[in-house]
């Protein structure tokens, strides 16, 4: 076995593979940027090497630099991650070259199958369903129209050598396809140093699943069952889980068992996966392989039991897959919420900053359940600009879905998470969609679901209740205490009085509490809510038991009463006494002031390009400028026909939140 590794890589999954080399006695060894610097992944390691600047392509995928971090500190090995050199030949190659051992398929292997026009003739040729596209390289936006067109729309665009959602576009029309293939060309050689493109048929209302496949050196291979992955934004996954709630197990069985053959075909070893389109009626096409761990292989690993990245570095030390297909079984389920630093309420844009709270819920693990957490930060650092927004992995397992989804509610409203913009409200109102409970999905989800963005969670009228007792009692602790301090009655319980009226969400409701030791008992909209949390004023999560069910919520206080932050939703929920409510009504509400003639820049990035000048007359729709941020270009259009007064802003200079861009007359 090796004595030390080192890990290509950064964030989250570099930590991932600490953890997993510390239990297995192996030392480690990180490699980190400029903006790196403090990063978990290098307090985590045995060792650290400093690699370059903050842009990847100047440090994390620049082989030469890896190679010398190599050099200084003796790995024997180098587990790459996902993304940046994972799935790089030249990269594997000069692994080899240097007698050190890459912890992933072989060069062959990612040859084959790393490159997606590649292995789709290969796939073609071993008989697998696929998708049908144009597999020829395309020179330009004008010959991917006329591509397009022949293919008959809506096509996806993608990159050859892409993942992660990096390079891919959705085209219905010509403009969309001239648009798309620049713009994934762009983000393919930013983001992978090639910017080759094809162009596929896209598939309507199909299910993304993936099989995990595990093979040796010894001619031995198996699959680890399904991940669903339907549940995607921008082509970029936001919620998995294994099983599939689809599948049955003939269509799992034929799915592994070609998934194997394909791994097979092109000798390959270590970890990987399969990706297939899965259509209404259980037809199934090939998409590509990702010669790679994958981001979501944890959901994997909760169901089978078996560490992945273990099996990847004993697999590259020659060791045999300790198991076969038939000791591979399916226990209970398990689901993964991604975490990204993107703000959901600016329509899921980047979001930069520093991480001034960063607490997320306790991981556990017992019979019953599991909480698991992968993540790359910590409470103080910094979210940068130069990576992916992508920066924990939240994972439940259970022993049924509805379980499973149940611990993922609770965990989700327990992570706390604050200085940045991040998309934890948007994880819980899926967790809640009828749609997704019924496992009724498919990759046009958010799409579909949630057509003009996403603005919070809308709570149910009675768990709108359970939120009001919940405050109201919560209230009377605060006044409480408040009265204790002022020191202006012995009875500080009668000063804090029964009667309140609870401003939320628009409404006004009348509550009375009657307290006792263990609690108190809210009487809301005729009914009695038990309410009991141990829960202090000043404390930023109040964990309660409100009509015998489990209600957390994250407070911030605010005059008269709180920020409530629960299921998705973001709620300012004001208490008051009956006579301050009377008053209250006829307070002038205060308007946000009119930036309707600004385009404002939404989110920290460089501006690529911008499209008109002062004078210019455009359209509703029409690209206006295009800002790039955590290697993601953004097209930002006009919202309405108007005419074009100034323009502020030009392609190379970097802009903060609400910069003006332009304005209209």
């Amino acid at each position: 076995m090796f004595k030390k590794i080192l890990i290509a890589n950064r964030g989250e999954i570099a930590c991932r593979v600490i953890k997993t080399a510390r239990k297995m006695g192996i030392a480690t060894v990180a490699v980190y940027s400029d903006a790196d610097r403090n990063a978990l992944h290098v307090r985590m390691a045995d060792e650290a090497v400093h690699i370059g600047p903050p842009p990847a392509n100047q440090s994390y995928i620049v082989i030469d630099r890896i190679m010398d971090a190599i050099r200084q500190t003796g790995a024997e090995a180098v587990h790459p991650g996902y993304g940046f050199l994972s799935e790089n030949m030249k990269f594997a190659e000069a692994l080899e070259r240097e007698g050190i051992v890459f912890v992933g398929p072989p060069s062959s292997a990612i040859e084959a199958m790393g490159d997606k026009i590649t292995s789709k003739k290969l796939a073609q040729e071993a008989g697998v369903s696929t998708v049908p596209g144009y597999m020829g390289l395309i020179a330009d936006a004008e010959e991917a129209v006329r591509i397009s067109g022949q293919i008959g729309y809506p096509v996806m665009i993608k990159a050859s050598a892409g993942g992660g959602g990096k390079g891919m576009r959705i085209a219905w029309n010509d403009q969309e396809a001239r648009e798309g293939f620049e713009s994934s060309k762009n983000e393919a050689a930013s983001s992978f140093g090639d910017d080759r493109i094809f162009i596929e048929k896209f598939v309507t209302q199909p299910r993304h699943i993936e099989i995990q496949v595990l093979a040796d050196r010894h001619g031995n291979a198996v699959y680890l069952h399904e991940r669903e992955c339907s549940i995607q934004r921008r082509n970029q996954k936001v919620i998995e889980e294994a099983p599939s709630p689809f599948l049955d197990p003939a269509t799992r069985k034929a799915m592994g068992e070609q998934a194997v053959a394909l791994a097979k075909a092109v000798g390959y070893t270590s970890a990987g996966t399969v990706e297939f389109i899965v259509d209404g009626a259980k037809n199934f096409y090939f998409l590509e392989m990702n010669t790679r761990l994958q981001v979501e292989h944890p959901v994997t690993e909760l169901i089978t039991g078996i560490d992945l990245v273990e099996q990847m570095i004993r697999v590259a030390a020659g060791e045999p897959l300790p198991f076969a297909q038939a000791d591979l079984t399916i226990n209970g389920w398990a689901m993964e919420s991604r975490l990204y630093a993107e703000d959901p309420y600016r329509n899921f844009l980047p979001s930069i900053g520093r991480l001034t709270r960063y607490r997320p819920p306790a991981e556990v693990a017992d019979e019953a359940h599991v909480v698991r957490n992968d993540t790359g930060v910590f409470e103080g650092g910094e979210i940068s600009m130069f990576y992916d927004p992508m920066i924990a992995k939240l994972c439940t397992w259970a022993p049924s879905r509805g379980e499973a989804i149940e611990v993922m509610r609770v965990a989700l409203d327990e992570f706390e998470v604050e200085g940045i913009g991040h998309n934890l409200p948007f994880l819980s109102a899926v967790m809640d969609h009828p749609k997704f409970v019924a496992g009724d999905i498919t990759t046009a989800f958010i799409a579909e679901e949630y057509p003009e963005g996403f603005g919070g969670a809308t709570l149910p009228e009675d768990e709108l209740a359970r939120v009001a007792a919940a405050a109201s009692a919560m209230h009377r602790v605060a006044e409480i205490r408040r009265t204790r301090i002022s020191g202006r009655l012995d009875n500080h319980e009668r000063r804090v009085g029964e009667n309140w009226v609870v401003f939320v969400n628009g409404q006004e409701i009348p509550v009375k509490i009657r307290a006792d030791r263990e609690g108190a008992t809210v009487a809301v909209n005729g009914r009695d809510l038990r309410a009991e949390s141990d829960w202090k004023p000043g404390q930023t999560l109040a964990r309660l038991t409100v009509d015998g069910r489990p209600l957390v919520m994250k407070v911030d206080k605010i005059p008269a009463g709180f920020r409530l932050r629960t299921r998705g939703a973001d709620l300012k929920v004001q208490v008051r006494r009956p006579r301050t409510a009377e008053l209250t009504r006829l307070m002038p509400e205060k308007l946000p002031p009119d930036t309707s003639k600004f385009l404002l820049c939404p989110m920290p990035g460089l501006v690529v390009r911008v499209n008109v000048a002062a004078g210019d007359e455009v359209q509703e729709g029409q690209a206006l400028a295009t800002v790039e941020a955590m290697k993601m270009e953004n097209i930002l259009r006009a919202e309405r026909r108007g005419v074009i007064k100034a323009v502020n802003a030009e392609a190379g200079q970097s802009l903060k939140v609400d910069d003006v861009i332009m304005e209209f007359e």
